[in-house]
């Protein structure tokens, strides 16, 4: 996650960012808690670092077909339990 998807998680009447400016759909400015912001984005570490060392799908698929799902379910336990949820 990065900063101006926490941002429009956080703030749903954001339409529009420009570095750390955020505006509502009439042009307005929307006052952004910069550490809420930071703090989401630590939570959802877990999810890109998971996502960065999932094997491909090719990869998984060979996995599964050669291996089977057990062995296929090992390979993806390892990356969960190495970057657990908060």
């Amino acid at each position: 996650m990065n900063l101006h998807q926490a941002i429009l998680e956080l703030y749903p009447t954001v339409v529009t960012i420009r570095g750390t400016m955020a505006y509502d759909k009439d042009g307005n400015t929307v006052r952004l808690d910069m550490s809420a912001c930071e703090e989401l984005i630590a939570a959802r570490e877990y999810q890109s670092n998971r996502a960065a060392e999932y094997p491909s799908l090719a990869e998984q698929l060979d996995t599964l077909y050669h291996g089977g799902f057990d062995e296929w379910k090992a390979s993806i336990k390892a990356v969960k339990d190495k970057y657990p949820k908060p």
